[in-house]
This record gives C-alpha cells, structure tokens and sequence, in this order.
C-alpha cells in the first residue's frame, strides 16, 4: 500500500475505548478493529469475528455493530487525549477481531500515530501471511502476540486454525519487532494445566529477544454478547479462573527465565 493518502484508508472498527490502562503502557486510546481469521471458544469480543456490520442485542435494545471509518476521521479523537499519553508514557494500541485481517487500514492507522509521536501497540495472533506482518512492525512500538498452546491439533479443535503458522511468525516477528511480549489466555479445558503452560513459556523464552510472557485468566465478561448475536457460547459453564488457579501457573511459566505477570 502506498502512504501517500495514508489520511484517506478506510478501515471498519466497532468500538474506541479510552483511557485503558491495559494493553501497553501508560494511558492509552483502543480502537478495535472488525474481522478476525480466527474463532476462538472464548473469545470476549464475538462481534469483532465476522466482517460484516451486524446487529446485536444489548440491554434488550438492538444496537449496531461495525462502522466505516478515515484515518482522518478518527485521529482527531485518538490525539484529544495528547496530554495524558505524554504524562503517562501511553499511547494507541490497536485490538479487534484481528488488525492483521485490515492490513491497509491498520499500516494507515499506525502510520499516523507515529506521525503524531504517540506510542504504538497492537494486539495481534500473528495469523496472516508474513509479509502483511512485515509491513507493519516499522510503524509498531510493541506488539502484544497471542500463543494460545503448542499443540496443533488441540488449538485447531479450539480456534478453528492450527497454530503453525503463528508459531513459524512468532520467530520471525521476534527477529524484526522493537518489542515483542508473548501472551496466553489461560483457559480451563484448554490449555490451563502445568504442562501446557510450561510447552508455552519454554517456546517463549526460545524466541531471540522475548523478555516478557502474560498470563491473561479466562472471564466470561463477553457472554451475553453471544446471546444478543443469536450465538452459542461453547464454554457455557466453565468457571473464572482466580489468583489461587493462576500462581501455581506463574510458577511455572517463570521457571522458562521469562518475566512473568497475571494480567496484561
């Protein structure tokens, strides 16, 4: 893509959260982007799955889902927020569905970003062909990348993809990034036992500059979504996990000689 009109690339989000303390450091602005290669049991944000503009119903009300957008038309909300990315060290972080699934948008969107001197993040599964990848890391401060396990087959029955080319694009991204920090939706039935938590921090810790592994508990704050799309929720039943599910994990993972937290 040329950056020539970088102010004119139209993107589909369908949501911009401000003020997030998550997903990179300091103060930050969200925009979650619309589309997703991947269909994980669960996933928070089943409305950034499908492409497609759609309904839902919230609070018995229905409320439309997904909207067209400019570079241009969203960069004046994103740098109304200046001072406190510049205080805290903050900055945008992109989220979705998956950027990756928009890559003109998302190349447009960072470039801008870092036109204006803002930090920048992405939250990503690294599940597209590399040379879409390759042409958004110049514009990228940190990339946050999903290893969700280490076994093919058991991710597949999960997120409906294999995980080869993830973990083939895990190395080459840890190679290119200015910073690459690993993180794992721990799931019960999943991948929330020792053994698979330590399969995930050892490839972590495996990766050329990867300093950092996550631990991000499963929580079922996006269920209702699934009901007010007309959808199952696949883990219907499965509790929360809490601190006392979570350290005996820690443990394990910082055994990989990574630094290790709970949360991102």
């Amino acid at each position: 893509m040329s950056l020539d009109n970088y102010l004119d690339q139209k993107g589909r989000i369908f949501d911009i959260q401000k003020y997030s303390i998550h997903d990179g450091p300091g103060i930050r602005t969200i925009v979650f982007l619309k589309g997703c290669y991947l269909r994980c049991r669960w996933c928070c944000n089943p409305e950034s799955q499908e492409y497609d503009i759609q309904n839902m119903t919230v609070a018995g009300k229905t409320k439309v889902i997904g909207r067209d957008v400019t570079v241009r038309e969203i960069m004046p909300e994103i740098l109304k927020d200046m001072q406190y990315y510049r205080r805290s060290g903050g900055g945008v972080t992109l989220s979705g569905g998956e950027s990756l699934a928009q890559p003109d948008f998302t190349e447009a969107l960072l470039y801008a970003c870092k036109a204006n001197g803002l930090h920048t993040a992405m939250e990503s599964t690294g599940h597209a062909k590399f040379e879409v990848i390759e042409r958004i890391l110049p514009h990228l401060d940190l990339y946050l990348m999903d290893i969700k396990h280490t076994d093919s087959r058991k991710h597949q029955e999960f997120t409906t993809q294999p995980n080869g080319l993830i973990l083939e694009n895990a190395r080459k991204i840890a190679e290119l990034a200015k910073e690459l920090i690993i993180r794992v939706p721990v799931i019960p039935t999943f991948n929330n036992t020792p053994d698979e938590i330590r399969a995930i921090a050892d490839f972590a810790a495996s990766l050329p500059n990867v300093k950092e592994l996550h631990l991000l508990p499963y929580h079922r704050l996006g269920q209702d979504k699934y009901a007010g799309l007309g959808r199952e929720y696949l883990l219907d039943g499965i509790e929360p996990l809490n601190n006392d599910d979570m350290l005996p994990l820690l443990a394990v993972a910082e055994k990989s000689g990574l630094k290790c937290q709970i949360g991102g």
